[in-house]
C-alpha cells in the first residue's frame, strides 16, 4: 500500500502530536525588543550539517552577548562571531553567511522583516538562494518558520522516508517538494496549509530520529506498515 503526504500527516499528528516547531525564546526577545523572526533565520542557517542541541548552544552564546538582532550581527567583529558560534560546526564559514545576511537585510530592509516577508513567496526565495549560503532546505526553512508563509521543506530525513516507503518515484528535492504541495494543496485551504506544511516537517524529522534511522527501527513505527525498506 503506497503512502501519500496526506495520509502521512493524518497518521503522524495522531500518534505525535503537534510540536510546534521552530522553538524560539520569545522572553528574550521581548526583554531585549528584537525580532523573533530573526532567531529561526539564524538558526536555519546554525543548523546545517550539525545537529539542534549544538544550535542551541550556539543561540545560548548570542543571547548571552545581547547580540540577536539583525544590525549586531551586521556589525559584531566576524571573529568574535566565530567564537560565539563555534557549538555549531562550521563556525568559520557560518559566520560569512549570517554577516552576510544581516548585513543584507539591513542595507535593503533596513531591519524590517515585516517588509522582507510581505511580498511573493518566490521572489524572496529567489533573493535568498542568491545569498551565499543559502540553499533550497535552509531558504524554505526561513520561508516557512520565519516568514509563515506556505511552502514544504526538503530535507535528508523527507529524502530517506520518501525513499522507503515509496511515496514518490524521484527524490530530488524539487520533485519531492511539488509532490507533497500538489498532494497536501487539494485536502486544505490555503490558510491551513503553511500549519500543515509546518507540522508535516516537524513531525518527519522526529519519525527519522526515532525510528527511520540510517539502520531503522521498524518495530514501534507507526508507518511501518507502508514501508518497502529490505
Amino acid at each position: 500500500m503506497k503512502l501519500t503526504p496526506d495520509t502521512l500527516y493524518k497518521t503522524l499528528i495522531e500518534h505525535i502530536g503537534n510540536l510546534d516547531w521552530w522553538p524560539i525564546d520569545m522572553d528574550y526577545h521581548k526583554k531585549n525588543r528584537s525580532d523573533s523572526r530573526f532567531e529561526i533565520i539564524v538558526g536555519a542557517i546554525l543548523t546545517q550539517n550539525t545537529s539542534w542541541s549544538n544550535v542551541e548552544k550556539a543561540l545560548s552564546n548570542l543571547k548571552l552577548k545581547n547580540i540577536l538582532d539583525i544590525k549586531n550581527i551586521a556589525d559584531i567583529n566576524i571573529e568574535n562571531l566565530q567564537k560565539m558560534i563555534k557549538p555549531s560546526g562550521f563556525f568559520k564559514q557560518k559566520a560569512k553567511r549570517l554577516k552576510n545576511i544581516s548585513s543584507y537585510l539591513h542595507e535593503e530592509y533596513d531591519d524590517n522583516l515585516d517588509v522582507f516577508f510581505n511580498r511573493n513567496l518566490y521572489i524572496i526565495r529567489d533573493e535568498l538562494l542568491s545569498l551565499n549560503g543559502i540553499g533550497q532546505e535552509t531558504a524554505d526553512s526561513i520561508l516557512l518558520y520565519a516568514g509563515n508563509l506556505p511552502i514544504f521543506v526538503v530535507d535528508t530525513y523527507t529524502k530517506r522516508i520518501c525513499e522507503r516507503l515509496h511515496i514518490c518515484k524521484n527524490i530530488s528535492y524539487n520533485e519531492i517538494q511539488d509532490y507533497f504541495e500538489y498532494d497536501l494543496s487539494k485536502k486544505y485551504t490555503k490558510d491551513k496549509l503553511t500549519q500543515v506544511y509546518n507540522e508535516l516537517h516537524a513531525l518527519i524529522v522526529i519519525l527519522a530520529k526515532n525510528h527511520c534511522k540510517k539502520t531503522p527501527e521498524c518495530q514501534k513505527c507507526v508507518i511501518n506498515k507502508y514501508c518497502f525498506y529490505e
